[in-house]
């Protein structure tokens, strides 16, 4: 594209940003809790791995308003991986977060969401998913990478076990949730967690049947490999109420078990969020939920009350760029005898201005 090409361009860039309205509401809002619950299903819903998340905090959250009253919501959000398997029916705020102690995982988000209809429809995302290593204690459970073999090992010795108690029905691995270990005296004592469905075998080779209405569950296995427990939680059949409903039950993903040929070096040790979508490449995501949070520094003269939020971010991000760590602070001063003869000279009491963002924290 030649030089002025270019140019033109720019310019008509700038004028459609021009005319965006950018709110910045507080992270702990009504609207901002909206957005990122529906952020936080969406997840859910593109996540067929692994386990279900939850909203920790709202890190961030900025409204462009265009004239025509379309809304684009840019939130940035904290996850932390709770019990429930993505195939459980079990709604995520009936679930429960993992604790530090047992290795929590915690996934950063930015979405963006466009109202439509009333209702708001993400329209991209990217996601970071890391282990949390803090406050793990001296001999808690550790983390194994999925595809460990000892530890695969007890998985499928702690299947059999469950399935020699089992009358009727046999039950194949259909996906590795998480396996740790813990050093104990006889050994390594092994904690897994797996989901099994309804199998079919011939001659001793068992594969799970894939329909929708396959009775399915997780397993949760804990001990030595020659002296362990395992229960199971079978999870009920899905099934539509009439046969005009829209509620289609959830589709069983394929076998997803990581093997023992696959190098340790580069297992994964737990399943991550899907970490990109953006397939209109829309410019809104930013590097880092984290490193990206920007707030207004709104300054007070005497006798005024400083505004929640600024309606408008017109500031560039060097002049705007406030660390969230820490409210801002404004201190009283002394006045001198040259400051007394100045109109709106600052002698008041000092003022402390609270964050917009980000939000509470509701687990930790």
């Amino acid at each position: 594209m030649n030089p002025l090409g270019i140019t033109v361009v720019l310019v008509l860039l700038a004028a459609g940003y021009a005319q965006l309205n950018v709110l910045q509401p507080e992270c702990d809002s009504p609207e901002a809790e909206e957005a990122a619950l529906a952020a936080q299903d969406y997840l859910n819903a593109q996540h067929t791995h692994g386990y279900k998340y939850a909203l920790n905090r709202i890190e961030d959250i900025k409204i462009l308003t265009k004239p025509d009253g379309d809304k684009t919501y840019v939130v940035e959000v904290d996850l932390l991986e709770t019990d429930c398997h993505v195939l459980d029916p079990t709604p995520v705020a009936n679930c429960t977060v993992r604790p530090k102690v047992l290795t929590a995982v915690e996934g950063d988000c930015d979405v963006v969401l466009k109202r439509v209809g009333g209702a708001l429809t993400v329209t991209a995302f990217k996601c970071k998913t890391e282990e949390s290593t803090e406050d793990l204690c001296l001999g808690c459970p550790t983390l194994l990478p999925l595809n460990d073999t000892r530890a695969l090992d007890f998985v499928h010795t702690s299947l059999a076990t469950f399935n020699n108690n089992t009358v009727n029905m046999t039950y194949a691995l259909l996906e590795v949730g998480r396996m740790s270990t813990q050093i104990v005296s006889g050994g390594p004592r092994y904690l897994a967690e797996y989901v099994v469905a309804e199998a079919n075998c011939t001659d001793d080779v068992c594969v799970p049947l894939t329909a929708a209405m396959t009775t399915h569950g997780i397993c949760t296995a804990k001990g030595l490999s020659a002296a362990h427990t395992v229960e199971c939680k079978m999870f009920p059949i899905m099934v539509p109420q009439d046969a005009n409903s829209t509620d289609v039950p959830k589709v069983f993903p394929g076998v997803h078990v990581h093997t023992h040929n696959l190098s340790r070096k580069h297992g994964l040790k737990h399943h991550k969020l899907t970490s990109l979508h953006d397939p209109h490449v829309t410019g809104l995501l930013s590097a880092e939920s984290a490193e990206s949070s920007e707030v207004v520094p709104v300054m007070a003269v005497a006798g005024t009350v400083p505004p929640v939020a600024p309606t408008a971010d017109t500031t560039s991000s060097s002049e705007a760029s406030v660390s969230l760590e820490s409210p801002v602070k404004m201190l009283k001063r002394d006045v001198s005898a040259a400051d007394a003869t100045v109109p709106n000279a600052i002698a008041t009491d000092p003022i402390l201005l609270i964050p917009r963002c980000p939000g509470r924290v509701r687990y930790f």
